[in-house]
């Protein structure tokens, strides 16, 4: 066990939140302080840092209860704007997946579909208030006999509305490109041929499992920011994978690593935060926006919120040919720094970069993050489970 010289509990950064006496920063603000004060210093001044991410999170979608009907019905099946819900729970229980597209939706059929309308977009629209075509069909019992049920539902009208996303917040992703000599179409954007660009995803150092590598901070009950309301970690993502013995001399992992189960009422929630996406020849999904608070407990944790985009390195990979044939070849290796700079070199070409998530919707969420612990409006949440991984002993505490 590591002997710090700075020591803090969530208990005591609550009580200076509460106070209105808590220190704040953002992540980028972080990078600056360590870089100039050093990891003990920068613990004993600071109390929180601020992270944020704002992308499109396919792994996304909302558990509702609609209401019952009278006569009463158990659903069978149920369509939102005629987009299909999962209806398999209960009897009025169902669940919208963000990248469900609509029922008579062309999909890629004329290629590249434009998958122009989906759950994600169904998700927006019920967040921004709008109202929501239900429709329900059921083979009808003695207790529930109604077969057919139709509405008109708003978000503020529903019993329950919780978004619940199994994947989020991912740590870590690939770069990709195509040596292939056509146009491909994929989650990560359209991508031209013979290394015409790189897409890549993630806000660099100011994401949070950048943050927390270890996740010595995020686990199970930890607060965060959820598509513009409080949200929850419930449990490590359904592609949770620590890759312990695939991280760099920082510590940090060299691929798509650790993720988030995330769960918060949509009631309080901003369709501003939460965006319908259509991503051409791919699919339907939903932008997310997420932010979460990481105590400065000890100077291990202002070693890694100091992260800066040129300590992470991420694997560029050929969507064209290769990842389609279920391989995972390893073009090159580049940093957020080099990618947010324009421009990467990838088998001696130099290829332009574009980010699939927004950087300054990342920023303003760890703003308002800033602003609201500031203000004692947003208290810490101390997980009650850690995250598989965090037994890890790090690079901090090996050094």
């Amino acid at each position: 066990m590591a002997n710090f010289k700075v020591e803090k509990t969530f208990e005591e950064i609550n009580r200076k939140i509460k106070a209105g006496k808590a220190v704040v920063v953002t992540a980028d603000e972080m990078t600056e302080i360590v870089g100039k004060k050093g990891e003990v210093e920068a613990a004993r001044e600071v109390d929180v840092v601020t992270t944020g991410t704002f992308s499109p999170m396919c792994s996304s979608g909302v558990l509702i209860n609609f209401g019952h009907s009278t006569p009463p019905i158990r659903a069978s099946k149920v369509w939102l704007n005629d987009v299909p819900a999962h209806a398999g729970l209960a009897a009025v229980d169902l669940y919208l997946g963000a990248t469900e597209p609509k029922e008579d939706d062309p999909l890629n059929k004329v290629y590249p579909g434009e998958f122009l309308y989906g759950g994600g977009h169904v998700i927006q629209e019920l967040v921004a208030g709008k109202p929501v075509s239900l429709r329900a069909e059921a083979y009808g019992t003695h207790c529930y006999p109604n077969q057919n049920h139709e509405k008109k539902v708003k978000l503020a009208d529903l019993p329950f509305a919780k978004l619940v996303n199994p994947r989020n917040a991912y740590q870590n992703y690939s770069c990709a490109v195509s040596r292939a000599k056509k146009m491909v179409y994929t989650y990560m954007g359209a991508i031209k041929p013979n290394l015409g660009n790189a897409n890549y995803a993630t806000s660099g150092q100011l994401s949070p499992l950048f943050n927390d590598p270890y996740y010595r901070t995020i686990g199970v009950g930890t607060r965060i920011f959820l598509g513009g309301g409080t949200g929850y970690v419930i449990s490590e993502g359904t592609q949770h994978n620590p890759r312990l013995d695939e991280r760099n001399a920082r510590g940090l992992p060299r691929r798509p690593a650790g993720s988030l189960m995330v769960m918060g009422d949509m009631k309080q929630m901003s369709s501003r935060w939460l965006v319908g996406v259509s991503i051409l020849g791919y699919g339907c999904s939903l932008a997310v926006g997420i932010g979460i608070p990481i105590p400065v407990l000890n100077e291990e944790i202002a070693f890694y919120t100091g992260v800066s985009d040129s300590d992470i390195t991420l694997p560029v990979l050929d969507y064209g040919i290769d990842y389609p044939a279920g391989k995972a070849d390893v073009l090159a290796e580049v940093t957020y720094s080099q990618l947010k700079n324009g421009m990467i070199k990838v088998d001696g070409k130099d290829v332009p970069t574009a980010p699939v998530s927004s950087l300054p919707r990342a920023r303003e969420i760890s703003q308002i993050l800033k602003e609201k612990i500031s203000n004692g409006q947003f208290l810490l949440g101390e997980p009650q489970e850690l995250l598989p991984g965090a037994d890890a002993e790090g690079v901090y505490r090996t050094r």
